[in-house]
């Protein structure tokens, strides 16, 4: 009778943590700073991007300050939103050494980033997972 109380515990504990891991990430909501611009950080790597959901308000201008996962890791990785209707227009190479990427959201609305880069006969890095949302916000 033990036994079964101990599996049935050690199965819910299981449960759990599998629901707590395949829930979203909140959002990150972009403060601004006292100059007027928005600064995120974002990591990229092993097939995420963290955050994956970052919140900016409109016509005020974003820094996004993007590096590649710590670590040994050979394969490449890069961030891609192509908006220009909101004036989200960019492609980076991810990598250790931090690089800035400015632009200013022109329009409300949700806009996707993803890693463009795909191996021979696998799914792409963006099917993969490695993928995220710019939200515009009022």
């Amino acid at each position: 009778m033990k036994y079964k109380k101990f599996l049935f515990v050690i199965a819910a504990v299981v449960g759990a943590l599998c629901i707590a891991a395949s829930a979203p990430e909140p959002a990150t909501v972009v403060p601004v700073d006292k100059d007027g611009v928005q600064r995120v950080d974002l990591v990229g790597g092993s097939y995420f991007f963290k955050p994956n959901h970052i919140v900016v308000k409109v016509n005020i201008p974003v820094e996004l300050k993007v590096t590649k996962e710590a670590g040994f890791s050979l394969v490449p990785h890069d961030i891609v939103a192509k908006s220009p209707e909101a004036g989200i227009v960019f492609q980076e190479s991810l990598s250790s050494t931090p690089k800035i990427i400015k632009f200013t959201p022109t329009k409300v609305g949700k806009y996707p980033l993803y890693c463009s880069k795909k191996a021979p006969f696998s799914k792409s890095h963006r099917e993969k997972g490695m993928e995220g949302v710019i939200e515009v916000v009022p």
